[in-house]
This record gives structure tokens, sequence and C-alpha cells, in this order.
């Protein structure tokens, strides 16, 4: 009874300090979060661009009200520095006739990325380079990167990698989830067709390297990974793919494939879609799957897209079991710096792309992946290398091996 009256003594004591603890944390977060530069490698923000009608990149946006997750002034509001605004096609048929008309809706993204950025100049600014990058950060400008997802609009016409360079281009996401012309996909359920990186996918890699263009292997085939491995004579990584050793899905790496990546300058960005980062059950994992095939197909129109949408983000109202939150983005970053390193690991969350992380709803709430690492022990050194450093280093290793 002693022991009962003196822990009931001391328990207000230690509910105060522990909130002054969690205080203390949360003030060390923010100045961490403000310093740092803070970079997400793959944003579907384009899609809601070209397929929501009135849709306005430049003005808030309520994610409950229409599951939108990023627009500038959440960027702003969630210390989000910059984002690669992703060109991404489904994949549709590999003719002439269609490779030209998926060229043509490759511009059409390019140009409404673009006419965003000069409509909100004085906010943001498009940019191609770490260096201009971290300008934009001192300048208190927002940075908008542009990468590809799914090279079908290469095609197999590889002057088209030139076009697209000048108009900011700094990735490429080779394939999505069906094979192209460049490669074997993760996804495809009619399994390989190259048997890992087709020829013309041979010498589209040898002229990215010299463009200064960065190969992304998140989506493809393990045998299309390692022939980039062999292939590109810079690093690469993967813009938004997470650790198959914690999630057993084709789209996510394995040990091997981190440690080889690592072992060549690479980076792996942590993917916050939800069947990535957490095996769902076996019902969650089929519902989820047919309504991201139905998606991904090049003939869903705008509204086939948002109403399939509205299903994904219902699933986690139904199954909240199933939904990640933080701590699992965070078990995944632990799994990549234990095996190998801290310099090789980032984040690219797919917002509006399918993320789905209990805590990070949008792209206004991204602060708190800060807080989940802080509480973890890393450092912030190690926080601004896993925001935005390790990123910013292989985009600079691409362009200077293009110099050379």
């Amino acid at each position: 009874m002693k022991h009962l009256y003196t822990f009931l003594f001391c328990l207000p004591f230690l509910c105060f300090a522990q909130d002054k603890a969690e205080k203390r944390l949360l003030k060390k977060a923010d100045k961490i979060h403000a310093k740092a530069y803070t970079v997400d490698t793959h944003a579907d923000a384009p899609i809601n661009m070209m397929d929501m009608e009135g849709f306005d990149v430049g003005a808030k946006h309520n994610y409950d009200e229409d599951g939108t997750q990023i627009d500038f002034p959440r960027m702003k509001e969630g210390g989000m520095d910059a984002m690669f605004f992703a060109v991404y096609l489904g994949q549709g048929k590999r003719t002439p006739e269609a490779n030209a008309e998926a060229k043509e809706k490759a511009l059409k993204i390019f140009a409404k990325i673009h006419d965003a950025v000069k409509t909100n100049a004085d906010k943001v600014s498009l940019v191609t380079t770490a260096k201009e990058g971290y300008a934009a950060h001192k300048q208190g400008k927002l940075g908008v990167f542009i990468g590809m997802e799914n090279g079908w609009p290469v095609g197999t016409d590889l002057s088209n990698l030139k076009l697209y360079y000048d108009l900011g281009l700094r990735y490429i996401t080779l394939a999505h989830s069906f094979n192209n012309d460049l490669s074997d996909s993760s996804g495809d359920p009619q399994g390989a067709e190259h048997g890992g990186i087709s020829k013309i996918g041979e010498a589209c890699i040898a002229e990215m390297n010299r463009l200064g263009i960065v190969v992304d292997v998140s989506h493809l085939s393990d045998s299309a990974f390692y022939d980039v491995m062999r292939l590109s004579k810079v690093p690469v990584f993967a813009s938004h793919s997470s650790c198959r050793a914690l999630c057993d899905v084709k789209r996510n790496m394995t040990d091997d494939m981190i440690k080889l990546l690592a072992s060549k300058g690479g980076v792996i960005q942590i993917n916050f879609v939800a069947d990535f980062l957490k095996k769902p059950s076996a019902e969650v994992a089929v519902s989820i799957r047919t309504i991201r095939m139905q998606v991904q197909k090049a003939d869903a129109t705008p509204e086939d897209k948002k109403k399939l949408n509205a299903e994904l983000r219902q699933i986690k109202y139904k199954y909240p079991s199933d939904v990640p939150t933080v701590k699992d983005v965070a078990n995944h970053i632990d799994h990549v710096v234990k095996l190998v390193g801290i310099d090789h690991v980032g984040i690219g969350m797919d917002m509006d792309g399918g993320s789905d992380v209990i805590g990070v709803e949008d792209v206004s709430k991204i602060k708190n992946v800060t807080i989940e690492l802080l509480r973890r022990g890393y450092s912030e050194k190690d926080i601004k290398k896993i925001w935005g450093g390790n990123t910013m280093r292989v985009l600079a290793a691409a362009e200077n091996f293009s110099k050379k």
C-alpha cells in the first residue's frame, strides 16, 4: 500500500516531466525541419492538374473534401521545399501511332507544369539541378523538379530524351506497371518480355547518362534492375520504392538489391503507398490491386480515375488495421540505414498516386516524419540527408558526369 501511495504521489510529476520532454522534442523537430532541405522524389500532382476540372495547384485544397494531397500552399505549410512532379502516363499500345500520341500527351503535361510554375512565379521556381534547388530554397521559394514515370513517351526514338531534358526532365522511371519498349516491369501479368532491359533500353540508359538524366529503377522487374546496375555509369535511385524484407511485394527492393544500389552510390526513396509499407490482408490486397490496375489503364477517363481513387481512400475506413502509420515509414527507413547506412535512403511519397499513411495524409503533415525520426534517435545531420541531401547528391552526380 505504501508503494501505491508513493506512485500516486509521483504520478503528476512524471506526467509533467514527460510533457516537458515532449515539448522539447517537438521544438527541436520544428528547428530541424525548418533548416532541412526537404525533397520528395515522386509527386503525382500533375494527374490532378490534368484530370480534375478546375484544379488549381496554386490554391489550397482539402484532402477530406477532394482527396488531393499536393498543392503549393500545403507544400509551404508542411515545410516541403521541393518535389519532383511526375510526367506520368499509364502504359498503352506500343505502335508508332500510339507512341506518337504518348509523346503528345507527355508534352501537354510538361506544359501544364511549366504554366503552373509561371503562374505562381512569386513563390515557386522550376529547378533542374541541386544548386538551383538550394538557391530557390534560400530565396524562400518552393522548387518543382520534373521526373517521368514510365518511359513510354520516349518510345524507340531516343532523340526524345534531349527534348524532354530541355523541358526540365531529370529522371525517368523506365517502365510502369506493364512492360514497354525499354524495360520489363515488376507488375506485368504477362511476365518478362525482354529478360530485363531491352536493346533500345540499353541505348536509352547510355543517352540518359550522357545528358544527365537519372535512371529510376522503381517499378522495374528484378532482372531489369540488375541490368541497370550493370549498365549505368552513374548512381541511380528508386524514386518511390520500399523494402521487400518488411513488405514482400515485387514493387519493393530486396536487401541484395538495396546493397548493390548503395554500393554504386544510389538511393532508395521510401514509398508511402499503404501496401508497399505494410502487407495487407488478402482481401484488402485483392481490392487494392484490382482498383489500381483499372486506374493505370491508358484509356481510364478522369471520371473513372476520380471514382476509383475515392474507392481506394475508402479502404482505410473499412480496414483501419491494414493502413500504415508514420511508424511504418520509419521502420523502412531504419531497415535501409541498418543495412547500408544513412547515405542511401530518401523520401518518395507517391502523393496523389496512392500514398496513404495515417499521420501524413497530405503534404502539409510531413513534419510528422521528422518528429518520428527524431524520436528514434536520428541526428539533425541524418534527417537532412534522408529528407534531401542524399537525393541531391545523386542528381549532382548525374549532372557532373554529363559534363565530362
